[in-house]
């Protein structure tokens, strides 16, 4: 159960997003967070383009803390007369390795760092195991960041990415480094425009283009990875409009995108009602909830329609939701307005015309205390 009427105290993400807000507040740094889906689609151009403009334009100290260009001769054009923080020596079993140096870029102290390859795993030896952890130092410090990632780095995807791949992503970054971020930038291009960045080798030398092409940059794979970056950019654009809205006291629904809610009731199969929602969400590209407010006990003749709507939710694949609660109307209204449902589907009343002049009609009051939400009262079979 994901939500009760009785439970109103924020979760722990909220907890920590705040937390989050009040450090930055408190002369933490920003994080701006350039995201794309596959390499070569231009994250580090682009981030060292903006380097560029807050120098030249808005006369900011802007150094390089570390950079990856691939041999790419346009990205390398893009670090211009940018200071660029030495890398430190690491050695480790016998061989030298470069890294970021952390601790010179704070000692430096400029107003931002640009920082590719966040998802980036160090040699062993030094203050932290990854580079967003020494990104995090930075923050700390006070300093802005300009970094890049691929999403295929995300923890939370590496099977999804293996599944659709056959890669196994081995850098990875916890989910929660995104929240860090003040700002997301989506690098987008199609597929296709990679593809032909490939082939003129502008992204991998030529002769490591046909394998390429064959494996993880086949077109098929490019697309569902950009599905996926377009899906978190967007998933993080809908926390930062919920943060905005609580830290405003805005409880009318925004429409930024459709989310319908499915009431289901023990007293007669709701299994219209879930097909008709179903169509609706697939037509306007909807989310889809099925709420069911457990009010009192019931009979095994309910607990069986409840068990075949329940069926046919999961085999449309609709999630549900059940709340317990003896105000049924008061409940879904409050259900609708924190989670920015922007129409209710609900059936007829199964109650008698007695019972409603006892009770009251729920229809009716769910009505009244959902101003500015379609309601839409599907008709029973006949």
């Amino acid at each position: 159960m994901s939500y009760s009427e009785d439970n109103k105290r924020p979760t722990p993400e909220e907890l920590l997003a705040r937390l989050h807000r009040d450090e930055r507040q408190a002369g933490r740094g920003r994080l701006k967070l350039f995201l794309g889906f596959a390499a070569g689609v231009g994250k580090t151009y682009e981030m060292l383009n903006e380097a560029n403009r807050r120098k030249g334009e808005r006369g900011q100290d802007v150094v390089i803390g570390y950079v990856v260009t691939h041999g790419r001769k346009d990205t390398e054009g893009q670090i211009g007369d940018l200071e660029i923080i030495p890398r430190k020596q690491v050695e480790y079993k016998g061989s030298a390795f470069e890294e970021m140096d952390t601790a010179a870029i704070i000692g430096r102290k400029p107003q931002w760092v640009v920082v590719d390859e966040l998802a980036h795993t160090n040699v062993p030896g030094g203050a932290h195991a990854k580079r967003y952890e020494d990104v995090l130092d930075i923050l700390a410090a006070g300093i802005n960041v300009l970094s890049a990632m691929n999403v295929q780095h995300l923890e939370s995807l590496n099977d999804t990415i293996q599944q659709i791949t056959g890669v196994k992503v081995r850098e990875t970054v916890p989910d929660w480094v995104l929240g860090e971020a003040g700002e997301i930038v989506s690098i987008d291009i199609t597929p296709r425009a990679l593809i032909h960045r490939l082939e003129r080798g502008d992204v991998y030398p030529k002769e490591k283009v046909p394998q390429a092409l064959a494996n993880f940059f086949s077109e098929g794979n490019l697309c569902a990875l950009r599905e996926i970056a377009l899906r978190e950019v967007a998933g993080e654009v809908d926390r930062s409009v919920q943060i905005y809205r609580e830290e405003h006291d805005v409880t009318e629904p925004w429409r930024t995108q459709e989310k319908i809610m499915i009431c289901i009731s023990p007293d007669q199969p709701s299994d219209r009602l879930l097909r008709r929602g179903w169509r609706i969400a697939r037509r306007l590209r909807a989310d889809l909830v099925a709420v069911y407010v457990a009010s009192e006990t019931i009979t095994p003749r309910q607990q069986q329609i409840l068990d075949a709507d329940f069926a046919l939710a999961s085999s449309l694949s609709i999630r549900m939701e059940q709340v317990t609660s003896r105000d049924i109307a008061h409940t879904l209204a409050e259900y609708a307005r924190s989670h920015q449902v922007t129409e209710i589907i609900i059936g007829h009343s199964g109650r008698t015309a007695w019972q409603e002049f006892l009770m009251g009609s729920i229809i009716n009051k769910l009505i009244r205390l959902v101003r500015g939400i379609d309601v839409l009262v599907v008709a029973n079979k006949l």
